[in-house]
C-alpha cells in the first residue's frame, strides 16, 4: 500500500507540474483515487481537509474584492507618490507599499492594485515601467510570509502549526516571521537602491483617486482586529479565524446591495474568489492525508534525517535552500502542503521543536519564488500586465531585480530564524 501511495503521489506531482491549468482537478482525481483504493476510507476523507483554511481564504479573497472595488489602495499609492522626490525613490516607495498591503492581502491582489499606479507614473515621465512593476510583484512576495492572512502558505501554516495572528509577531516569547519578514525587506530596500542608482528623474505631482465607499476598508481594519482579539481565546473553536472572515465578507456584500440595490455588484465580488485554488487546496489536503496513512511521509522524514547525519543546522538549511530552489519552478502552494508535515515527522525523529522548521520552510517557499518569472503568480500577473501594455520582459531582465532582492532577504531570514530559534 505504501508503494501504491508513493506512485500516486509522484504521479500526482509531475501532472501538476505538466500541466497547471487543470491542477486543482488533477488534486481532486488524485485524492478520489486514495479513497477509492482504500486508503483512506470514505468517511474519513473530509477530515483531513483544514477548513478553517478553506474559510479564511474565501472570506479575505471577498474582503480583498470589496476593498479593491472601493479604489482606496489607489488613492494610499497616490498619496505616498506625492511625498517622492524622484523616479528611483517613487518605485522604492511603491515597492514597499505593496510590501505592506501584501502583508494583509493576497499578493495577486496586491500587484493588480499597485501596477496601475506604477503604469500610470511611467507613462506621464516617458520611462520604462518594467523594473518598477517587477519590483512591485518580488516586494510582494516577500511580505506574503508576514502575517496569518498574507498568503495562501501564511494560512496553511497558520493551519496546521496552530498559530494565530498575533503568533506572526511574537511566539513563544520571541520575535515571529513578521519580525524576520521586515527585516529581510529592510535589507532589500539596498539591493533596490542599487538596482535603480540612475533613476534620478523628478516625479510629477498626479492626479488623487477619487474613493467613494470606505466601508470595504473598515472591515479590512475590522477583520485584522477580531483576529488579533481572538487571539486571546483559549480553546476556541478550530474554525473561529475562517468564520471571523466569511462572515466580514457576507456584511461586505450585504452592504454593497444595501447601497447600490445591484446584485451584479454582490455576484462580482463572489466571482473574484478564487474557488480554482480552494478546490486545489481541497484536494491536496486529502493527497497528503493519503500519503500520511500509508506511511510516506514518515519515511521522507527519515530521508531529510538521513542526508544530514542528525545535524539539525544542515537539516534547517536544507529545508530553507531547497525551499528556495524548487519555488521558484512550481508553485510554492502544493509544495507547502506536501512539505509541513514532512518537517513534523523530521522534528518528531530528533526530538526538537519544530517550529525553527516550520519559519525555514515558510521562508525559503515563499521567497523562493522571486527568482524567477514564473516562480509565483504575483510574478505571473505582473508580467501579464506589461505584455497588454506592450513590454515583453525576458527572463534575464526579470532576473536582474529578482535574484539579487531574494537572495539578500532569503540570507538575512535564514541568519535570523536560526539565531532565534535555534
Amino acid at each position: 500500500m505504501k508503494i501504491t501511495a508513493m506512485i500516486i503521489f509522484i504521479t500526482t506531482y509531475i501532472l501538476l507540474l505538466v500541466f497547471p491549468k487543470i491542477r486543482a482537478y488533477i488534486a481532486l482525481l488524485s485524492a478520489s483515487i486514495f479513497v477509492f483504493i482504500g486508503i483512506i476510507p470514505a468517511g474519513k476523507c473530509l477530515t483531513f481537509v483544514d477548513w478553517n483554511v478553506i474559510l479564511m481564504i474565501t472570506g479575505t479573497m471577498g474582503i480583498v474584492s470589496l476593498f479593491i472595488e472601493s479604489k482606496m489602495p489607489a488613492l494610499l499609492a497616490d498619496l505616498l507618490i506625492e511625498k517622492t522626490p524622484n523616479v528611483k525613490w517613487a518605485i522604492i516607495a511603491l515597492s514597499l507599499f505593496a510590501g505592506i498591503i501584501s502583508a494583509f492581502i493576497d499578493n495577486v491582489a496586491t500587484v493588480l492594485m499597485i501596477a496601475p499606479v506604477a503604469l500610470n507614473i511611467a507613462k506621464k515621465l516617458k520611462v520604462s515601467p518594467v523594473p518598477s512593476i517587477i519590483a512591485i510583484a518580488v516586494s510582494s512576495n516577500l511580505q506574503g510570509a508576514a502575517t496569518l492572512v498574507g498568503d495562501t502558505t501564511s494560512i496553511l501554516l497558520g493551519g496546521y502549526g496552530n498559530l494565530d495572528f498575533l503568533d506572526f509577531f511574537f511566539f513563544k516569547d520571541k520575535p515571529g516571521m513578521f519580525w524576520i519578514v521586515q527585516a529581510g525587506a529592510i535589507s532589500s530596500i539596498f539591493a533596490l537602491m542599487y538596482i535603480f542608482k540612475d533613476y534620478t528623474k523628478p516625479v510629477k505631482s498626479i492626479s488623487r483617486t477619487i474613493v467613494k465607499d470606505y466601508f470595504p476598508t473598515v472591515l479590512l481594519i475590522g477583520m485584522i482586529i477580531l483576529l488579533i482579539f481572538v487571539s486571546f481565546i483559549p480553546d476556541k473553536p478550530s474554525i473561529t479565524n475562517g468564520m471571523i472572515c466569511v462572515v466580514l465578507f457576507y456584511i461586505g456584500l450585504v452592504n454593497s446591495f444595501y447601497k447600490s440595490k445591484d446584485l451584479g455588484i454582490v455576484l462580482k465580488a463572489l466571482r473574484e474568489i478564487d474557488y480554482y485554488t480552494i478546490l486545489l487546496l481541497a484536494g491536496l489536503f486529502v493527497v497528503v492525508g493519503g500519503i500520511t496513512e500509508a506511511g510516506v511521509i514518515e519515511d521522507i522524514s527519515k530521508i531529510f534525517v538521513t542526508i544530514s547525519k542528525d545535524n539539525i543546522f544542515a537539516i534547517y538549511s536544507l529545508l530553507v535552500w531547497a525551499s528556495v530552489f524548487f519555488s521558484a519552478f512550481i508553485d510554492n502552494i502544493p509544495y507547502v502542503a506536501t512539505m509541513l508535515p514532512v518537517t513534523t515527522g523530521i522534528a518528531k525523529i530528533l526530538n526538537i521543536d519544530p517550529y525553527i522548521l516550520y519559519f525555514g520552510l515558510l521562508s525559503g517557499a515563499t521567497l523562493g519564488g522571486n527568482l524567477t518569472p514564473i516562480g509565483a503568480s504575483a510574478n505571473i500577473t505582473a508580467l501579464g500586465i506589461l505584455r497588454k501594455n506592450g513590454y515583453e520582459v525576458s527572463n534575464r531582465e526579470f532576473m536582474k531585480i529578482g535574484v539579487p532582492f531574494t537572495l539578500t532577504a532569503v540570507t538575512v531570514g535564514y541568519i535570523l530564524i536560526w539565531f532565534i530559534w535555534r
